[in-house]
């Protein structure tokens, strides 16, 4: 730029053409170029670009591209792929520069072209993300729901161990919870937990689950097409802001619920942003989403997957590959499941039989103890193998307390040790702790004397450890014997 300027002020000083080429060095035609612009109009092509050694194989790269584009991203020709195909298979002798220039080329004319898109208020776009988080000490991948509203770009997020059928819809009840109201629309990808075909007319099935929850909210539920995730690219936005901005550093938190009432934080901070092309905030905006938007139903939506089982003879009910005890009296009846995004409660009729937190890994036992203490009060052999036991933590006194009940009364013992243990299916474990320590300290070493200890602990009064607590026991007479009688056990003695 430097050299056009001195070049056009030397000419119209009056320097002549063949002396401002001679002074600058440079070609008459470079000087009569600098005087038809002002500024260097950069190079400019007016022949096209040959290819001679490549221009017989372009029809082939064509029609492998175009091949491409019905197989999967991953699989697809790359240029060096291309090159030595052409190379290999079809004697090509040109360079691999020239075909990495053509196939670049050929892929920019071909790109997608999108229309900018104005959203009315009132509706929504959901979609799940993925990002590594560190849960309870353990490093593992969470599943992150997003929920964004496009006219106003205020968002929720709420993250998951997996993106089930059950997180979609607990992440939409807790957005909705989070706003206030219920979008009149949402737009959504084909995720198979949402739909569970796509019919030939282009219709979707939706999944039993999902249909249930877009019933309750009366929402009016919009697909995009599949592959095509910029039909809903203000939630693909979300997805990929909540990735750098709530997941970098990696997010450490002792539980999930903890982890989720921070991303709420985060949602309600971002609200006070004007982001760019607005003058407004977005909780301004937000105002306007809000009043197009409908009122919650009386109720929420129950976000749990239903289904039926049968318990087994191990008293264990299979629920998605992995089984779950129930209570042994329930053994070979029928029985419904709920399962929720953190927990599967297990009922029969009207009443729920089993409640455990929810297991994410495949074809594992989830065992509650107490279930199985009637049946190994039973048969008392298997105390020591017993499976449900095994991973038992209870405190070290109650291993103290079987070792002495054993050594007293050895089987029997071992019962009254498994009937100790069974009450907590009344008793909190943290009462129950209390009494056997009291136990251990006064050497009442007996279940009587447990639960009578555990009662006073919960009823809050001072234990009184005598046969006038346990009228249903005998009463015996003991007479006092003289010492007289002994006299003819001693030598020389009389009675």
């Amino acid at each position: 730029m430097e050299m056009y300027r001195k070049v056009r002020l030397a000419r119209r000083g009056g320097m002549s053409e063949r002396a401002t080429a001679r002074h600058f060095g440079i070609s008459r035609e470079s000087v009569k170029k600098i005087m038809s612009f002002s500024v260097p109009p950069g190079y400019r092509r007016t022949a096209k670009i040959k290819r001679p050694k490549l221009d017989g194989f372009t029809s082939i790269i064509d029609q492998w591209q175009k091949d491409d584009l019905r197989l999967n991203r991953k699989q697809r020709h790359t240029a060096k792929r291309i090159f030595e195909r052409l190379r290999d298979e079809h004697d090509f002798t040109g360079g691999y520069t020239t075909v990495k220039n053509y196939v670049r080329e050929h892929g920019r004319r071909n790109r997608e072209m999108f229309v900018p898109l104005a959203h009315a208020p009132g509706h929504a776009q959901a979609d799940f993300g993925e990002a590594l988080v560190v849960i309870g000490g353990v490093e593992q991948k969470a599943h992150f729901f997003a929920f964004d509203l496009p006219h106003s770009d205020a968002c929720y997020v709420r993250a998951y161990p997996a993106a089930v059928a059950e997180a979609w819809v607990d992440g939409h009840v807790h957005a909705f919870a989070f706003f206030g109201r219920v979008p009149q629309s949402v737009v959504y990808d084909n995720d198979k937990c949402l739909v569970a075909q796509i019919m030939p007319d282009g219709t979707r099935k939706r999944a039993k689950l999902f249909s249930g929850f877009l019933s309750h909210y009366f929402i009016h539920d919009r697909y995009g097409r599949p592959g095509k995730g910029n039909d809903k690219g203000a939630v693909e936005g979300l997805v990929g802001y909540a990735r750098r901005n709530f997941m970098v550093p990696m997010p450490s938190f002792a539980t999930w619920g903890d982890f989720n009432l921070w991303l709420e934080e985060q949602c309600y901070k971002r609200q006070a942003d004007v982001l760019r092309g607005h003058s407004e905030s977005i909780a301004q905006r937000l105002m306007r989403d809000l009043e197009a938007m409908v009122e919650l139903p009386a109720a929420p939506f129950d976000a749990c997957d239903q289904a039926a089982g049968r318990v087994n003879s191990q008293s264990l009910v299979r629920y998605k590959t992995n089984d779950y005890s129930v209570p042994v009296a329930y053994g070979h009846r029928d029985v419904w499941l709920r399962g929720y995004v953190d927990q599967v409660l297990i009922g029969c009729g009207s009443d729920i039989i089993a409640r455990h937190a929810k297991c994410w890994d495949r074809e594992d036992m989830i065992f509650n103890p107490i279930h199985y203490l009637p049946l190994l009060e039973k048969k008392i052999g298997a105390l020591d193998q017993a499976a449900p036991l095994a991973e038992w933590d209870l405190p070290d006194e109650f291993a103290t307390l079987r070792r002495l009940m054993e050594a007293r009364m050895i089987k029997a013992g071992r019962r009254e040790y498994v009937q100790v243990l069974r009450l907590l299916e009344t008793f909190e474990i943290g009462d129950l702790h209390v009494a056997v320590k009291n136990a251990l300290r006064m050497g009442a070493i007996g279940f009587d004397a447990v639960k009578h200890l555990v009662l006073c602990q919960v009823e809050k009064r001072p234990p009184k450890l005598n046969l006038d607590i346990y009228p249903y026991l005998p009463k015996a007479d003991v007479g006092t014997t003289s010492a007289v009688s002994y006299m003819c056990l001693m030598q020389g003695g009389t009675a």
